[in-house]
């Protein structure tokens, strides 16, 4: 962020894919932040929740994606340059591993995964970087 010359007081929005540690441990280092998770908006002590597919704003909605866990969502930006979904229905760029060895359910997640593989042209994994849908090539 530093490189990109921004600060963490300037951040507006904190996206939470699903409530692990590791993905949540640094939300504090966004005083103005606005979190938003897969049933809820939180400012300071505030709590409002929200539908499935929430428009967080025009071309950037919230779906419910269950499977890592339950409580898992997935991001939807809908660009010029095509649609791209942040979520953790595969944690690496190489769409692995195949079967989550943490699921909640199995069969939720690979549901979940044919709807995003359905939708997105670009996908940004719980931990890697982004790839080029592989379905839609």
């Amino acid at each position: 962020m530093k490189r990109q010359g921004v600060f963490p007081e300037q951040v507006t929005h904190v996206f939470v894919s699903h409530h692990h540690p590791d993905h949540t441990v640094n939300i504090a280092l966004f005083p103005n932040a606005e979190v938003i998770d897969f049933w809820g908006r939180y400012r300071g002590d505030t709590w409002h929740d929200h539908p499935d597919s929430y428009e967080l704003a025009p071309g950037i909605k919230v779906i419910h994606t269950p499977g890592h866990t339950d409580e898992d969502a997935s991001l939807v930006v809908n660009t010029r340059d095509g649609t791209y979904v942040l979520t953790h229905l595969w944690w690496f760029p190489d769409m692995t591993p195949a079967q989550d060895p943490l699921a909640s359910s199995q069969s939720d997640l690979d549901k979940n995964r044919k709807k995003i593989q359905e939708i997105a042209d670009w996908i940004i994994p719980g931990h890697g970087k982004m790839f080029k849908n592989p379905s839609r090539q």
